[in-house]
């Protein structure tokens, strides 16, 4: 692994992905500390061992799998703090395209290219325009929010989810302006798979329709959550485990 909040974001991850689970609501099937038993199979076989569980998946096999499927496939070391995470988190999650596909929307008018998931020249350029990373990952965990709420499984993994996406919002936010990102945590259903297959219609690809200075300026935000549209000042991560205030 390239940096140490590698480390430190691969922790957060797996605490909340936690250990072995086979919901049969679950598009991922058995799955352990994340990594799906299809994706273990692959890994294996690109190593030319023979298949077997993944219960039986190894720290360094974890480790090697995250950070090559997962970091390097959203560019986690050329990310700004707190952007890496989230991205990180959601690729995991939903896979690294999805995750893109949310940071490019997110980056609305500031991004010139097309919703393909694909962090291209161009994508890095946006982010790197972004002038208030706090407000970016608002946007991005919105996103996937806004997609997750359109699956079929949202009524049995919902609430996980909602809990999850809450915690990595506030960790990124952390980590973008900072300040020391807490500790993650384990929610039931948070680990369950949020794939685009599962959406009751078809995911928005377009760019979100947002002023540039939306992204780029720095607006005033709720001081307890962060959070620009925050009505209150009720954490985001608080006991109603919401996304927003």
């Amino acid at each position: 692994m390239a940096s140490s909040r590698e480390k430190e974001a691969l922790t957060r991850v797996l605490a909340h992905e936690g250990g072995y689970v086979n919901h049969p609501k679950d598009p991922g099937g058995p799955t352990n500390k994340g990594v799906t038993q299809r994706v273990y199979d692959a890994y294996r076989r690109g190593k030319g061992l023979g298949a077997r569980s993944v219960q039986q998946i190894s720290g360094q096999e974890i480790a090697d799998i995250y950070d090559r499927q997962y970091w390097d496939a959203v560019k986690g070391d050329e990310l700004p703090a707190g952007v890496d995470y989230v991205l990180f988190d959601g690729a995991v999650n939903s896979g690294p395209k999805q995750s893109i596909i949310w940071l490019q929307r997110a980056l609305g008018p500031v991004y010139k290219g097309r919703v393909d998931g694909t962090m291209g020249f161009t994508t890095m350029a946006a982010v790197n325009a972004v002038n208030d990373q706090d407000v970016l990952i608002d946007r991005i965990c919105d996103q996937r929010l806004a997609f997750m709420r359109r699956l079929k499984t949202w009524s049995t993994f919902g609430r996980g989810w909602s809990a999850r996406v809450a915690e990595v919002r506030a960790i990124g936010q952390a980590w973008a302006t900072g300040d020391s990102p807490q500790v993650a945590n384990f929610y039931d259903g948070a680990s369950a798979k949020a794939f685009a297959e599962d959406a009751e219609a078809a995911p928005m690809t377009a760019p979100a329709a947002a002023s540039a200075s939306a992204v780029a300026s720095s607006p005033v935000r709720c001081r307890a959550c962060r959070i620009s549209s925050c009505p209150s000042a009720t954490p985001a991560n608080g006991s109603a485990r919401s996304s927003s205030c």
